[in-house]
């Protein structure tokens, strides 16, 4: 009798094991499963831009390494941030992600009063691409290096004007970097968007602009725009002759115009990694380099702790130009 409880409790012991072993392994699933269905990436702007282009690029490498289907979702609104509060939103189990950029990641937190999510805490994945920035004058402008301009506009009366594609837009902060870098007079100027005030810039209704370079250069090869120097923090692939801001005698400027994939907060490390190489490898192929390279785009691929640091150093940065020069959002 004593024998047979013995064996029964023996037998109910491993059936409860056996059952308890498949719920363990569908609450926390491997990353080995992982993708097992499509996978969203949020842009949060219009179709046809940077963040969506780019995005569209990371898709197709994803779903040719894992075989799933990468959704894109535009989402925009409210200089970005609509889509990364939604992405920020999504439960952290990797099947959603967002692709930032400058200035939905690192302007918009000093921009906005109030944010629903703080870009310091999303999970990083990697950056993916960088999009040099240009300084391009009016040809009338008597300067042709940026120790001439910063000369010119103090001795101009009222000082020289500068487009942007928008209040605290990325165009707009990287010309009021270089005023309070470089003590130049520079008198701002907004528009909806970078079109009409390139259009301008070369009517000379203003005097000069920072913005995109692949939006200026068609302009300087046919004498409409003078281009003086790059903003980032090393020259451009795409125009090696031309020097950098810092290199031109303002020292320590960079303005570095990026896009890369972040996810909501608390996405497993282990999934991250996987993420991030998947990225990074996509980044190397032939294919994604002859289409960044087309546009002007350089690729970047770092780790997510490379991309996390960047975010918070721009954050800091772009804070404390908002801050000093008192921008609001439009």
């Amino acid at each position: 009798m004593k024998e047979k409880i013995l064996l029964r409790a023996r037998l109910c012991a491993l059936a409860l094991a056996g059952t308890a072993l498949p719920v363990a392994v569908w609450a926390q699933p491997g990353t080995a499963a992982y993708p097992a269905k499509s996978i969203k990436i949020i842009v949060p702007f219009a179709p046809s831009g940077p963040n969506d282009i780019i995005a569209r690029v990371v898709g197709q490498k994803l779903t040719e390494a894992w075989g799933h289907s990468v959704v894109i979702d535009n989402r925009g609104g409210a200089g970005g941030t609509i889509g990364v509060e939604l992405a920020a939103k999504s439960p952290a189990d990797g099947y959603t992600l967002v692709m930032g950029g400058s200035s939905s990641l690192a302007v918009a937190p000093g921009l906005y009063a109030r944010l629903a999510y703080d870009a310091r805490e999303l999970t990083a994945i990697s950056n993916v691409a960088f999009v040099p920035y240009a300084v391009a004058v009016n040809p009338h402008v008597p300067a042709k290096t940026i120790g001439e301009l910063i000369a010119a506009s103090k001795l101009q009366k009222g000082g020289l004007s500068f487009g942007s594609s928008g209040s605290g837009s990325m165009s707009h902060l990287a010309a009021e970097l270089l005023r309070a870098d470089s003590g130049a007079n520079l008198i701002h100027v907004p528009y909806k968007g970078t079109a009409p005030a390139v259009t301008d810039t070369m009517a000379g209704q203003i005097d000069m602009m920072i913005a995109d370079y692949a939006a200026l250069a068609p302009f300087e090869k046919i004498g409409k725009l003078r281009l003086l120097a790059v903003a980032g923090s090393r020259r451009a692939m795409v125009a090696p002759k031309l020097p950098t801001i810092a290199e031109s005698g303002v020292k320590g400027y960079a303005v570095d115009a990026w896009f890369g994939i972040v996810a909501p907060a608390g996405v497993p490390k282990e999934l991250v990694a996987k993420l991030n190489a998947a990225i990074v490898n996509g980044l190397k192929s032939a294919d994604v380099k002859q289409r960044f390279g087309d546009l002007g785009y350089e690729s970047i691929g770092d780790s997510p702790e490379q991309f996390a640091a960047t975010i918070r150093a721009d954050i800091e940065k772009f804070g404390r130009v908002i801050k000093a020069a008192g921008i609001k959002a439009d």
